[in-house]
Parts: C-alpha cells; sequence; structure tokens
C-alpha cells in the first residue's frame, strides 16, 4: 500500500475534491484520479462515489478513512523519531471556531503561528454552529461549550470568565440590582435558551430566571447590545474586555459571581492519533492563552 496514496485520499475525504487535494499535494488531476483508482484496486473495494458535481466517501470509504489517517500519522512521527523528512509539520490544518472568538483572539495570532510553520496551510471556518468534525473534515475545532460527543476529546486552553456588565447609561437610568434577585426588576439581555444565569450561593447554585425586551444567537450581539444601555447581560471577559478598560461597560453584581466552569477547548476525534499538526497548533495556542489570559490581565484593575 502506498503511503503517497493514502495521504490523498485522506485529503479528499477532507475537501470532497480530487482536484483540490491532487493539487495540496502536487499532484496533478488526472494522476491524483490514478492514484486513487491504484488505491481500491489493491483493497478490492471502492472507497470514493464520484459524480460531475462532488465526491462523498462510500461505508468502506469512511471506515477506512480513520486507519489511513493512523498510518500517516506512525509513519510521520517514525521518520521525526530518527530524523528523517521534515521535522515541522506540513499540509493542510483545517479549523473550526466560533465566529466571534475566532475573529478576536485566534486569528490575530494565526500570523505569528504560521511564521513558526511555514509549511503549513490553514483553513479557517467561523460559525457559531456546532460542527461535525468528522464529517466536515476538520483536525480540530475551537469550542466554548460543554463536550458532550464521547467520540471527541478536548484539551481545555483557557477559562471562559463570566461577569454581568451593564452600560453607563443603562445604570443611569435604571440603577443597578444589589442581589441576583433584583434582575427580576431590570431589562436583562440574554441569548435565546439561556434566560436561566446561575449564581454561586453559599450551599447551592441560585438560579435566576431572567426576563428582556432582547435576545439574540450572537454573543456579540449581546455585548453591543448592553454598550447601547439595552439592558443588563452576562457576557465573556475576553468579549468585552475593550469595553470595560473604556468604560463603556461596567461590572455589576460583582459581589455574587456566576456559577460557571466554562472555558474553551480544542476538539479533535478521538478516533484518529493527533496528528502532528494538530499537536503543535494545541500547544502553540495553549501557551499563547495561559490560564490567566491577556484579556483578563488587561482588566483586572478596571473589576470590582
Amino acid at each position: 500500500m502506498n503511503i503517497k496514496h493514502l495521504r490523498l485520499f485522506v485529503r479528499v475525504a477532507a475537501t470532497h475534491n480530487i482536484s483540490m487535494a491532487g493539487e495540496e499535494l502536487g499532484l496533478s488531476a488526472a494522476l491524483a484520479s490514478s492514484y486513487l483508482n491504484k488505491l481500491e484496486e489493491s483493497l478490492g473495494v471502492r472507497l470514493i462515489h464520484r459524480t460531475t458535481r462532488k465526491v462523498s466517501l462510500t461505508a468502506e470509504g469512511q471506515s477506512f478513512l480513520h486507519h489511513a489517517e493512523d498510518v500517516i500519522a506512525s509513519v510521520d512521527a517514525a521518520k521525526a523519531a530518527v530524523g528523517v523528512g521534515k521535522l515541522s509539520p506540513s499540509g493542510t490544518l483545517r479549523i473550526a471556531a466560533p465566529a466571534s472568538f475566532g475573529r478576536m483572539h485566534l486569528l490575530p495570532e494565526l500570523p505569528n503561528f504560521m511564521q513558526k510553520h511555514p509549511d503549513l496551510k490553514i483553513d479557517l471556518k467561523l460559525s457559531d454552529t456546532i460542527i461535525d468534525l468528522v464529517e466536515g473534515g476538520f483536525d480540530v475545532a475551537i469550542r466554548n461549550s460543554e463536550l458532550k460527543d464521547s467520540s471527541l476529546i478536548a484539551k481545555k486552553l483557557v477559562q471562559d470568565k463570566r461577569i454581568v456588565c451593564a452600560s453607563s447609561e443603562y445604570i443611569k437610568n435604571n440603577g443597578v440590582p444589589d442581589t441576583p434577585e433584583q434582575l427580576l426588576n431590570h431589562n436583562c439581555i440574554s441569548l435565546m435558551n439561556l434566560e436561566m444565569w446561575s449564581f454561586k450561593g453559599d450551599k447551592e447554585p441560585l438560579n435566576i430566571k431572567v426576563k428582556g425586551n432582547f435576545r439574540t444567537d450572537n454573543g456579540e450581539a449581546v455585548r453591543d447590545a448592553c454598550v447601547n444601555g439595552l439592558g443588563i447581560a452576562v457576557n465573556s471577559t475576553w468579549s468585552v474586555y475593550k469595553q470595560i478598560i473604556s468604560g463603556e461597560l461596567k461590572q455589576v453584581l460583582a459581589d455574587h459571581p456566576l456559577q460557571s466552569e466554562a472555558a474553551i477547548w480544542a476538539v479533535y476525534p478521538s478516533s484518529r492519533q493527533l496528528a502532528p499538526k494538530v499537536r503543535i497548533f494545541i500547544d502553540y495556542f495553549a501557551d499563547y492563552f495561559q490560564q490567566n489570559p491577556y484579556w483578563d490581565e488587561q482588566i483586572a484593575g478596571h473589576l470590582k
């Protein structure tokens, strides 16, 4: 079994395009197609459905994919162990990330990451929708929600600290609550289906079902609505640190912290041996964000 054929097959599975996958590996479309034919002939099964519009994996191809990825990762690791081949990860790293966090904190640092690893190419998808990594052909995803899929492995990159905020205008016109229960007398901005705010209690969390005249499905929209005086909101410090520093937003209920174990996670399929390019990416950004990230350091003196 030819390792070049396996590498091509894995990229076809990720891109759903034979020509694109071949181009990534320096192969013409005709040669790429020939490699796939030879791989299928050697296995005696059809791995790929080919139509005029798209390419997809057969059931056999889907089953074979993870084994092919493990073989490639093992070969690369073996070469590196004896100093053969490139020590620097190469190829295309496909990343999915939340739109707001990705744009604000991931994208600005990617040029430095890519400068350290010039043989890597990055495909970055920014979306607040939870994406199926395997189905979408992604190597790694950044998520800020609890991991519920047992087929995935998650590595914590940084804590996602959340605070209750209001604008100076809102505070001037409406005052601020002294206790979580007083939120019931205020207009609260919330993410859709997340109207229950949980605060740390003496023994058990104190849950408050807030109400208000504005909800949205986007974290940045929550922040901006809060800045514009529409109400009180829960925000991640990574999202509002600039507004806290500028004074556009003030922390409220500082003596009543939220009950939250939220974090930013790097997630990848457990069925795969961790590819060097994924490991490098995770290690780099875990070190970059650290447990006390730069945004929390910058606003430390501005919080109560």
